[in-house]
């Protein structure tokens, strides 16, 4: 029941990180180009993750984990934060978050795939009823939303979701943030070109938000975050904790709201809540 509880707890502290990543993704993007806050946020977070490596002298992963790691890489480090910055710049972040609703069905089906987790048929049966949910949102705001952007964020789900469900199986053996540290100097090879050929121009029109949300992605969504949903995910089940993802589009609803001053319709409210009350019988039978 105690590592049940301390599952939740960390789950919700990495939910309630990784809700401010879109709107300040959002930000972001208003100074760098996606390509460049991609790959500027891997080797921030990289360099971070590889300075507490050092630190704690951590025993290199072993050869058959390069794999597994591998994919943590393409569908969080690369795959995830790429996507989403590029439907950021065809949609808002207010309507960006309502994808997210998709993200405990994705990490669920990838935690039978790739985490060997059976949840009950009822399970699934709440769990495609709040993606629905979700894709008829979506589709009811066509002529005020974007086709690309829609596409992008369903392609950046599915990535995050096999990230998600890969690297909390890798974290019952590795732990949370070494698996994340680990995944993000894998990819540090890529990133680094890939920044250095991106970079912007002329750096006198960037402004501060835009560097505050690449701090931001690049300390907290690409890293800490990591920490706390790795772990949570690892001792309270992918499938089972992965439901808590469903608050995070009310968190970051809020902040594209309060922060970001964007308009936020009535109908994402509604189709948040329907979304939240179908994993909450989810939940019951994962």
């Amino acid at each position: 029941m105690q590592s049940v509880g301390s599952g939740w707890g960390n789950g919700l502290l990495g939910v309630i990180i990784f809700s401010g990543s879109l709107p300040a993704t959002r930000v972001a993007v208003g100074g760098f180009s996606a390509l460049f806050l991609t790959s500027a946020r891997a080797v921030i977070a990289a360099l971070i993750g590889a300075a507490v490596l050092g630190l704690l002298r951590q025993a290199r992963p072993q050869r058959n984990d390069l794999a597994s790691l591998a994919i943590v890489s393409i569908g969080v480090v690369a795959g995830f934060p790429l996507l989403t910055a590029l439907a950021l710049q065809h949609i808002t972040s207010a309507h960006s978050i309502v994808f997210i609703g998709l993200l405990p069905l994705s990490t669920a089906i990838f935690a039978v795939l790739r985490g060997g987790e059976r949840p009950q048929p009822l399970f699934w049966l709440f769990a495609i009823l709040g993606s629905a949910t979700v894709a008829g949102f979506a589709l009811s705001n066509g002529g005020s939303a974007s086709i690309a952007g829609d596409l992008l964020m369903v392609a950046a789900i599915v990535l995050c979701g096999l990230g998600y469900a890969e690297g909390a199986a890798l974290s019952r053996r590795l732990g949370g943030w070494q698996v994340i540290s680990w995944a993000l100097l894998l990819a540090v090879p890529l990133m680094v070109p890939v920044a250095i050929l991106t970079l912007p121009s002329t750096w006198s029109g960037i402004t501060a938000p835009a560097w505050i949300g690449l701090a931001y992605v690049s300390i907290f969504s690409m890293f800490v975050g990591f920490i706390f949903w790795y772990r949570g995910l690892a001792i309270g089940g992918i499938a089972r904790v992965g439901q808590l993802q469903q608050l995070q589009p009310f968190f970051g609803l809020a902040l594209a709201g309060l922060l970001l001053h964007e308009p936020v319709a009535w109908s994402m409210i509604a189709a948040t809540a329907l979304v939240v009350a179908c994993v909450f019988f989810a939940r019951r039978f994962a």
